[in-house]
């Protein structure tokens, strides 16, 4: 005997006008397309398991911002680019004046040398040729290499090396403030000038821990190693990367468990975690076959496909579960959840897509490469969801357990999606509105503070107590010239950058800089020249001055140390320590430094902004700051053109994107009060809730819109909405938080701030959808129009 709800499915399912041409094109060739499907997982898996983690300092600062531009430009007559790293040898009883520190010290120099990236003619450590001291005599001036000539380690050596070391200037910059420590400074090349390759941040990192630190600290009791700079930092971001795969293990395993926990059914549970495991390959393979690799941000954006993939599935398996529960067999089923999720899944992933794309706005190679993996992710999940994985199950089926546990279930729950319809209540949903307006408010109040940058000293994409954390701590405490250098370029016609007013223009510079928060020191061509015109005169304070006599000034400058000169004498820089790297010091500087070039700069000396580690941050803030506005109001307004073109209805659009709205102030809030700043590694994470977040609008949206036009009033619409696809909505929403958490654990701090930042969005949307569309709905749908415009087309 034939089941009637089969036969009527069979008759629906053979309407030519129900049928959509994508539906018949998938199902009625289910073996070629997943023979398709097989062969190129083989073929992509194969690619993706050879991808490599990669990482490069150009990729990581915004080329195009003027600041780079000028640094970029003038980068073979400057020292301080920012990509470098500073080793300090302590010893830990003692002095450095000992024959076996200098020793170590020489071995160590030695090692640092032959190290491939390093820039050898720029290294620097005592034991270098261009590590020298100065002093005028009655004879005139002295000097020489700070290792004295003939220098055997024995006590009147170690002398003559204390007195070069105290007569150099140098006490504070390589050697520390308490002489416990020396620094070995060794600039990089970003490519090898011989091979062009880049270079290898984790073999370089790697390499620093095997040669430096574990062969002259780990073997040596009284020495301790400190290293720090951009490329070590990186490759413990990198190093931190091996920690990810630990992560993706559990956030797999929380899923499995929770999916089939929510189904009980095994192939609802195997199939949409196998396909979402199947769009991350794609990914990652097409990423390689692209020429792509993973930085360190970007190896986080397969987690959010497999998030993504997974969100929905549940919704596939839901209807499927529901369709099966009917009576249908698994291809009905099948096709009947395929019909009535493809276009609302679509038009989420495509509001995902582009959600994601709008991070190419921001001018940073790193971010870029995040927008692309992260859209590409979401493109191939729109295949991996919408085909893929219909297609398995319309072979496989919901099990008679998942069959049994929808329809027990669905009893067991109807109590309480009804007390949850009272969102839509006429008496409810005002008091709902009250409550999300003091909700913005709040959030409009705490995000006040919220910043563009560091907000803290080190390295704040790892933890405060990280190795490279301590290690910087240890260089702030002990050596009195800082780690964060910004290098403000002095541009002159050819051969004129020792002229009087130039020198009196950058030390006039120097004193604004001086006397501004935020700024240790500075150091120029103008400090060099005042120093050697103070010694030319006995040492007279009186003579501490840039001399307007121009033949005084060029003998005061003829030993002036490399890198404070070029060498055709049109630039020479003013190099700023600051005290941090915060992102409110480095404004101050700058917004200091900008005004004094606008009053200041001629025909004669132009001052430009900047070069050094600082100088690359400070460009780095300014076009996150600029971008962040621009960026979200493109993904609003991306997002509610695609509801526009869906639903035909702003009064649609505003429902479901008002909540997102309520979400991304809040998540604002929640960083400013948890001293999370926006910067590169935080700044996609409002992008991506905002791209995720849509998709429970669009589900409950969808489903609210069906039961209206079948004419069912409000409250008992979003009932049937709550007993279809509210229980996938939550559970899609409390599983990815449950899987993001995780990250919180982990020992790189962005990933961490990543995991607890996109926990609270993807909950608080989730909630968004479920409890403020329906009230924003009961005052802005009106069923009846809608019913009577629904009948006018038919």
């Amino acid at each position: 005997m034939s089941n009637p709800k089969h036969d009527k499915g069979e008759h629906y399912l053979t309407t030519p006008k129900a049928e959509p041409f994508l539906e018949r094109l998938i199902f009625n060739n289910r073996a070629i397309i997943l023979i398709v499907f097989f062969f190129l997982t083989l073929f992509l898996g194969y690619n993706a398991i050879k991808i490599q983690p990669d990482a490069s300092f150009e990729r990581m600062i915004p080329l195009e911002h003027p600041y780079i531009v000028n640094m970029l430009d003038h980068r073979d007559d400057l020292e301080n680019l920012g990509n470098f790293v500073r080793i300090a040898v302590e010893v830990k009883e003692g002095d450095i004046f000992t024959k076996e520190y200098m020793e170590t010290l020489k071995q160590i120099t030695d090692e640092v040398f032959y190290l491939n990236g390093v820039d050898r003619s720029g290294l620097k450590s005592l034991w270098t040729s261009n590590v020298r001291w100065v002093e005028v005599t009655e004879q005139g001036f002295q000097g020489g290499t700070v290792i004295p000539d003939g220098y055997d380690g024995s006590r009147d050596s170690l002398e003559a090396l204390r007195q070069n070391v105290l007569r150099s200037n140098e006490v504070g910059r390589l050697i520390s403030d308490n002489f416990r420590s020396t620094i070995v400074y060794a600039p990089l090349y970003e490519n090898n000038p011989e091979t062009g390759e880049p270079l290898d941040y984790g073999t370089f990192s790697r390499q620093l821990e095997e040669k430096i630190r574990d062969k002259y600290g780990a073997s040596n009791p009284n020495i301790e190693i400190h290293i720090v700079g951009f490329a070590k930092k990186v490759g413990d971001l990198i190093e931190g990367i091996g920690s990810i795969a630990y992560f993706a293990g559990i956030t797999i395993l929380l899923t499995t468990l929770l999916l089939y926990g929510y189904s009980r059914c095994i192939s609802g549970t195997l199939v949409p975690v196998f396909s979402s495991i199947v769009a991350v390959f794609w990914q990652l393979g097409i990423l390689k076959l692209l020429g792509y690799g993973l930085d360190p941000y970007s190896v986080l954006v397969p987690f959010l496909v497999f998030a993504i993939g997974i969100s929905h599935g549940v919704q596939v398996v839901n209807a499927m579960a529901i369709e099966a529960s009917k009576g249908f067999d698994p291809i009905t089923a099948a096709r009947l959840a395929f019909r009535a999720l493809y276009i609302p899944g679509m038009l989420a992933l495509i509001s995902d897509a582009f959600g994601f794309l709008t991070l190419l706005f921001i001018q940073i190679d790193v971010i870029k490469d995040l927008a692309v993996a992260a859209g590409l992710g979401v493109a191939i999940v729109i295949i991996t969801n919408l085909v893929l994985h219909p297609l398995i199950m319309s072979y496989i089926g919901i099990t008679k357990g998942g069959i049994r546990h929808v329809q027990s279930h669905g009893e067991k729950q109807d109590r309480k999606w009804r007390v949850m319809s009272y969102f839509a209540h006429p008496g409810v949903a005002p008091v709902s509105l009250l409550i999300a307006v003091i909700g913005l408010g709040a959030g409009l109040y705490f995000k006040q503070g919220l910043k563009v940058g560091d907000l803290d000293q080190g390295a704040p994409e790892l933890r405060a107590d990280s190795r490279y954390n301590k290690d910087n701590a240890y260089i702030i405490d002990n050596y009195s010239t800082s780690a964060d250098v910004l290098v403000v370029m002095v541009k002159t016609p050819e051969e004129q950058c020792t002229q009087y007013n130039v020198l009196r223009a950058m030390d006039s510079l120097q004193w604004e800089l001086q006397n501004t928060p935020g700024v240790q020191s500075s150091a120029s061509l103008a400090d060099v020249s005042k120093i050697v015109t103070k010694a030319l005169n006995e040492g007279n304070w009186k003579w501490y001055e840039i001399s307007r006599n121009q033949t005084i000034i060029n003998a005061s400058i003829r030993e002036a140390p490399a890198g404070l000169i070029n060498t055709n004498c049109d630039l020479t820089p003013v190099l700023v320590f600051l005290e941090d790297h915060k992102a409110e010091t480095l404004q101050t500087v700058v917004d200091r430094v900008e005004k004094f070039a606008e009053n200041n700069s001629n025909e004669e000396h132009t001052f430009l902004l900047a070069a050094g580690n600082a100088g690359v941050e400070a460009a780095t803030n300014e076009v996150i700051s600029s971008a962040k506005n621009m960026m979200l109001a493109f993904v609003y307004g991306v997002v509610s053109f695609l509801c526009l073109l869906t639903f035909r209805s702003i009064r649609a659009v505003i429902c479901i994107v008002t909540p997102l709205g309520l979400t991304s102030i809040l998540c604002e809030a929640i960083m400013a009060t948890s001293g999370i700043g926006i910067k590169v590694a935080t700044l996609p994470v409002i992008a991506l809730g905002v791209g995720i977040g849509v998709d429970y609008g669009i589900y409950i949206y969808t489903k609210l819109e069906k039961f209206i036009l079948e004419g069912k009033a409000l409250q008992e619409a979003y009932y049937e909405t709550l007993r279809s696809t509210g229980k996938a909505v939550i559970f899609t929403g409390v599983t990815l938080g449950l899987g993001v958490v995780t990250w919180i654990f982990s020992p790189i701090k962005f990933q961490a701030d990543m995991g607890f930042l996109l926990f609270f969005m993807f909950l608080w949307n989730m909630v968004g959808a479920i409890w403020l569309l329906p009230a924003l709905a009961r005052f802005l749908l009106r069923p009846d129009h809608m019913l009577a415009k629904a009948r006018s087309k038919e």
